[in-house]
């Protein structure tokens, strides 16, 4: 029984986007091959897995590169967006007084405070995990939040007569409410930081450190290296699959003995 129901899962959620992404490779494949596509303009898959191979050292590196900032500047989002949630959940004047001001931080576009972060704290890899912190930061901050707001009011007026103090109230039932909300908000900031790694790495590389995924986009497209370019974007693409993943299953076994149960 428990063979089958490994293989119906398989079945229904595996073997769907395999075929599709079988399919999507022969049509294009073929539309180059038919309508004669000029190289520069769409190249074929077997040019893009040929960049990818001749490439492999400089994408491998990119990536580890890329992966790292994107993960340090995550861990930080999580660590200050949460304190700032528990603040915001504390205080309502705090709340709001300081709540509009991190949703203006989230609708800047990306590309319009990068170079200002790029300017005060200069070229490397600092400025590239200043970007990817403040795109993965509000995701946290609202979840966390949210979460600690939704606890009934019931609940407290239960740990209140028990006497329970500020912390424990905090530690047992404030915490274990906002914990699948933290595990939401750490999901969706997960693909963020990818992408606020990838367009910090686009202004301003690594420095000496080395050139993430966003400066070998810049320098493919500057260099006119059309299959290079979507051998770049396809592996940033799995990146961000990968850190969603990692990041969701370290999330869920780290903080499931909070969860609560109904």
């Amino acid at each position: 029984m428990s063979t089958r129901r490994v293989s119906r899962w398989v079945v229904m959620n595996l073997l769907p986007p395999i075929v599709a992404a079988v399919a999507l490779v022969v049509f294009w494949d073929l539309a180059v091959r038919v309508f004669d596509i000029k190289k520069f303009i769409a190249p074929s898959p077997a040019e893009i897995v040929k960049a990818m191979i001749s490439d492999r050292a400089d994408l491998l590196r990119a990536c580890w590169l890329t992966g790292r900032a994107a993960v340090v500047g995550l861990c930080i989002s999580i660590l200050v967006g949460t304190s700032i949630g528990v603040l915001f959940a504390k205080s309502s004047i705090v709340r709001r007084g300081l709540y509009p001001y991190a949703i203006f931080l989230q609708t800047v576009p990306v590309v319009a405070f990068a170079p200002l972060l790029v300017l005060w704290i200069g070229y490397g890899v600092a400025s590239v995990i200043a970007v990817t912190f403040v795109l993965s930061l509000f995701p946290i901050i609202t979840n966390v939040t949210v979460g600690m707001l939704a606890v009934p009011k019931s609940y407290h007026e239960l740990f209140g007569m028990y006497g329970a103090t500020s912390w424990q109230r905090f530690w047992k039932l404030q915490f274990p409410f906002t914990v699948p909300h933290l595990i939401t908000g750490i999901k969706v900031s997960a693909g963020l930081a990818t992408i606020g790694a990838i367009v910090g790495e686009y202004f301003v590389g690594h420095g000496a450190s080395g050139l993430g995924l966003g400066f070998m986009i810049r320098q493919a497209v500057d260099m006119n290296r059309t299959e290079r370019l979507f051998a770049v974007v396809l592996l940033s693409t799995l990146l961000g699959v990968a850190m969603f993943s990692l990041t969701s299953l370290l999330a869920e076994t780290v903080l499931k003995r909070w969860c609560r149960t109904d």
